[in-house]
């Protein structure tokens, strides 16, 4: 800690004072933190916000909810209001009825007696309330069928992610440690396709899918994205470092290629897998676009298609799309949370910018 405290202290003026490089610096952290999580808190506190706050103006950072109290003779539990009496005392009191522009309020000790404020004269009782009534409210949906999109979701997160392993580091192997002729130009040809949008090539995927019959089917948004370019080059960039002389030897005591790439280059590379793997499960996990065209049936939905069952032609459910979505985002977090140290070693050992 006093390390870090040191670094994070440090100036670059002359007897320990401030210079303009300092300020520029800290300026630009600050800013660049609050550009970065900003939005990821304001997203993780609105998610326990109940409809009526999120559509508060002006907006709110925190979540704040009505104060109630309960009075006797009635059956729910009554809101409060501070408003200001005649006399000037300033008093909290519960809100029997609005009748358009007038409000009648009693107080909660003595029901008995109505005082009839102008809506504008009063202001509610609130206090900041982390409630988790969004996330079980959404999870109990009869729509949102939560379990069975979250088994949807890892289902292809995991398979994909073993495909795309499998095939990418086969397709490096043979692009960093064979000699062929026009290697170099495939090489090439794939890192290019990386300037291809996704949008480009979404009518030609459905095609196929949809004449090998794998249309509404899980496998229709595994198989399509198996091999991906990215993961080529951070394979292929680990692999070349590995000497080919290792590789000599081995073929010369008699080992296939298949034991050469499994029991050599595999075990070699797997700081570049760990990167993949996990650059893998983000893609597959946060998909929505290849999911929401190719899947029709509710019951293969993905998680992320799964939430736009809180939105129709009416009405937009926001408190719910909102706790449902940090709900659908905490499993990815958690993953890159512990293995994010894998992705800085790996891609400084691949040499990916």
């Amino acid at each position: 800690m006093s390390a870090v405290k040191t670094f994070l202290t440090r100036k670059n003026g002359r007897d320990g004072k401030l210079h303009i490089t300092d300020i520029l610096t800290y300026t630009y952290l600050i800013v660049g933190t609050f550009v970065m999580f900003g939005p990821v808190l304001w997203l993780v506190l609105s998610s326990f916000k109940s409809s009526g706050e999120i559509n508060t103006f002006p907006p709110r950072l925190l979540p704040y909810t009505q104060e109630t109290v309960v009075v006797d003779g009635y059956d729910e539990p009554l809101p409060l209001y501070r408003t200001t009496l005649d006399d000037g005392r300033v008093v909290e009191l519960a809100q029997r009825r609005r009748i358009g522009l007038e409000s009648q309020l009693i107080d909660p000790a003595n029901p008995d007696e109505v005082i009839k404020v102008r809506i504008e004269n009063r202001e509610p009782v609130e206090s900041v309330k982390f409630s988790l009534d969004n996330f079980r409210e959404g999870i109990e949906q009869p729509n949102f069928k939560f379990w069975t999109f979250l088994k949807n979701s890892v289902l292809v997160t995991v398979v994909a992610t073993i495909l795309t392993l499998f095939i990418n580091s086969m397709a490096a192997f043979a692009l960093s440690k064979y000699k062929f002729t026009g290697r170099d130009f495939i090489f090439l040809i794939m890192i290019s396709t990386l300037m291809i949008p996704v949008s480009v090539v979404l009518v030609p995927i459905y095609t196929v899918i949809l004449k090998v019959g794998w249309f509404d089917s899980l496998w229709g948004i595994i198989i399509p994205g198996a091999a991906t370019p990215t993961g080529v080059f951070l394979l292929r960039q680990y692999m070349l470092t590995i000497p080919d002389e290792l590789l000599d030897s081995a073929r010369m005591d008699g080992a296939s290629e298949w034991r050469i790439y499994s029991q050599i280059i595999l075990p070699l590379a797997k700081p570049a897998l760990a990167v993949l793997a996990i650059f893998s499960v983000m893609w597959r996990w946060n998909d929505f676009l290849w999911p929401f065209v190719a899947l029709k049936s509710s019951d293969n939905f993905t998680l992320q298609v799964g939430l736009q069952t809180f939105q129709s032609d009416l009405t937009i459910q926001w408190h719910l799309i909102l706790a449902m979505t940090v709900l659908t985002l905490l499993p990815i977090t958690i993953v890159f949370a512990v293995l994010q140290k894998y992705i800085t070693t790996g891609i400084a050992t691949t040499g990916m910018k």
